[in-house]
């Protein structure tokens, strides 16, 4: 039963991951065509998508540093992705209204592979 909660629980992650690009996607569309708004929504739309495709890589990891890795490379991917978005913000290229709930989704996100860093390297020390 518990392998069936850890299988339903990656999907989960997985799929929010996916979600999350789709999300951000519709930021990147919804950008004015200017020199910084095409440069940071391409920008953006590269560092969102990494993250699945990261995390889709970790799930065949090959060992527990391998796995702490690839998950790192998500995590940085979506710092990048929460830098793109607050400059969406602070320029502004779009409403507060536009971007909020990305935003949240994006902190969330680096919270949850956070703490999965945090304690694969705990595991890693025993």
């Amino acid at each position: 039963m518990n392998n069936e909660i850890n299988k339903i629980k990656k999907f989960d992650l997985e799929d929010r991951l996916i979600d999350f690009v789709l999300m951000v996607s519709g930021i990147e569309e919804k950008l004015p065509n200017t020199k910084l708004a095409n440069y940071i929504g391409g920008q953006m739309i590269r560092c969102s998508s990494s993250p699945a495709l990261n995390y889709g890589e970790a799930q065949s990891a090959e060992s527990q540093k391998d796995f702490i890795h690839k998950i790192q490379v998500v995590l940085k991917e979506l710092r990048e992705t929460r830098i793109c978005l607050k400059i969406i913000l602070k320029k502004p290229l779009l409403t507060e209204e536009n971007v909020s709930s990305v935003l949240r989704e994006n902190e969330e996100l680096i919270a949850i592979f956070a703490k999965s860093v945090k304690t694969a390297k705990s595991k890693l020390k025993n």
